[in-house]
């Protein structure tokens, strides 16, 4: 059985059949989904669906992108959010490419959560791109004792070590099958240790480019997350059985999820 430990599921991608997309993901043998948070009402949307769905869990953040709109109100709505149950802060961090918010914004939105992280003893979803040097800095200022996980991870051997290095997870998608970017993240998967490893599949992002037949409009879902598993078990050697049993206690571990 595995854990999707991100999933987008309140896009409107994946609104119109959401019930079906669940049931795929059970068939499929994805046992939990965690519904990420990327801004505030978007979160208390994620924490909704929780409530509504056994085997269903959120974050609550706020995603570098949105980290303009960051105040002490936020904060407080965060807060709020990890009282009902939401399992991890995030979807935080910074991404330098893009920059739909400024730098300085996105550096203090980011330090701001991981301090909530700490107070609320929770660990983070992460989320970084262009940006490595300023994000493992704060990171490494402010990193809250329950830990967290680099989601989307699609980096080489360097950032690889210096992630783990923080005691951080990382969270692998189906770039891992893309010919054309996953080079990298391909070389670093034989470094990650088994127990700082956890599987996601950023639905309805990033669908597996070698997915056949491939889904229409090229719409990602968590029915999809085996085929990671097998790509990424392939690739550094081991049984599929055996990553998937430590990928999924891992998820429990981190995010404190009930067996």
């Amino acid at each position: 059985m595995l854990i999707d430990i991100g999933v987008n599921l309140t896009d409107k991608r994946l609104r119109p059949d959401r019930d079906a997309v669940l049931e795929r993901a059970r068939a499929a043998g994805v046992e939990a989904l965690i519904v990420t948070g990327t801004r505030l009402a978007v979160s208390e949307a994620a924490l909704a669906l929780a409530a509504e769905h056994p085997g269903l869990y959120a974050t609550a953040g706020v995603h570098p992108h949105d980290a303009k709109t960051w105040t002490d109100a936020s904060a407080d709505a965060l807060r709020g959010l990890l009282d009902r149950g939401a399992v991890a802060v995030g979807e935080c961090g910074l991404d330098y490419n893009r920059d739909f918010s400024p730098r300085p914004r996105q550096r203090h939105a980011f330090a701001a959560q991981l301090a909530l992280a700490v107070e609320a003893k929770r660990p983070v979803f992460l989320h970084e791109r262009d940006a490595h040097a300023d994000f493992a800095a704060i990171y490494a200022e402010h990193a809250p004792p329950a830990g967290g996980v680099v989601h989307c991870f699609t980096g080489g051997p360097a950032e690889a070590e210096a992630y783990l290095g923080l005691g951080l997870h990382l969270g692998i998608t189906g770039w891992i099958c893309d010919e054309r970017r996953g080079g990298a993240l391909r070389e670093a998967i034989t470094r990650i240790p088994l127990d700082r490893l956890l599987l996601e599949t950023d639905a309805p992002y990033l669908a597996p480019r070698d997915l056949r037949p491939k889904p229409k409009g090229g719409r990602n879902e968590p029915a999809f997350l085996p085929h990671i598993a097998a790509a990424v078990a392939r690739l550094r050697g081991e049984p599929v059985e055996a990553l998937t049993a430590a990928t999924t206690a891992n998820a429990r571990r981190l995010f404190g999820l009930a067996a």
